[in-house]
């Protein structure tokens, strides 16, 4: 009878070891999805900005261009 406290308690001690693995495991896990999302919303952010300075150098393109378009029909009726 002495043996199955013994054997419960290494058991119980088993358990929590692999619990605490477990856990331990989950924080690295969790570590790890914080600096990915960091790393993707900085991504985000960065070609958000990219995104607005080609829109803005597509729109001075399309000024410059239609600029040019007015000049070319003024020389043609002059």
């Amino acid at each position: 009878m002495s043996d199955k406290p013994t054997t419960d308690k290494s058991a119980l001690e088993a358990e929590l070891r692999r619990l605490e693995r477990q856990i331990d495991e989950l924080l690295s896990a969790l570590a790890a999805l914080h600096e990915e999302n960091r790393a993707l919303r900085h991504r985000q952010e960065s070609l958000s900005n990219e995104k607005a300075a080609l829109l803005q150098r597509n729109e001075q393109a399309r000024t410059r261009v239609e600029a040019m378009i007015g000049r070319l029909k003024t020389l043609e009726q002059g």
